[in-house]
């Protein structure tokens, strides 16, 4: 469909204007169609569910980080505490319920001796869960 002009001497050029007609049309009958459809997206279907009887979950445990750097000196949740009272902290956590786990941290240049004394006070405390925390090695 091309618009000319009373000029016939010329020979016909093509239209280089864009009709944007069949676009718009073709945008007016998608948004009806969304109109009609979006009411359908949000219905819900009624159901009648049955109760459940279940035991509550159990609870988790806190879990302790007990850190121990190359020195030798153990740190509690963070925050340094003296080797010989590590005994008693343990004791006071082994008591509760349910039993927190304990998460061992030590430095890499920490002497075994020293890891071997706090898994021992911990042993003796009555501590069951016991956990190591290292770190991976990427390749």
């Amino acid at each position: 469909m091309a618009f000319g002009g009373f000029n016939d001497n010329r020979q016909p050029a093509p239209m280089a204007e864009i009709n944007v007609t069949p676009m718009v049309d073709v945008m007016l009958v998608l948004l009806v169609i969304f109109i009609i459809a979006a009411p359908l997206f949000t219905h819900a279907v009624k159901l009648e569910l049955p109760a459940a009887q279940a035991a509550p979950a159990p609870q988790q445990p806190d879990a302790i980080a007990l850190s121990v750097d190359a020195a030798g000196q153990p740190y509690w949740n963070n925050e340094a505490v003296a080797m010989d009272m590590l005994g008693a902290r343990l004791a006071e956590a082994a008591k509760r319920e349910p039993q927190p786990e304990l998460l061992l941290r030590a430095d890499r240049d920490t002497r075994y001796e020293t890891i071997a004394q706090v898994m021992a006070a911990a042993q003796r405390s009555g501590m069951t869960k016991i956990g190591f925390v290292t770190e991976s090695r990427e390749k």
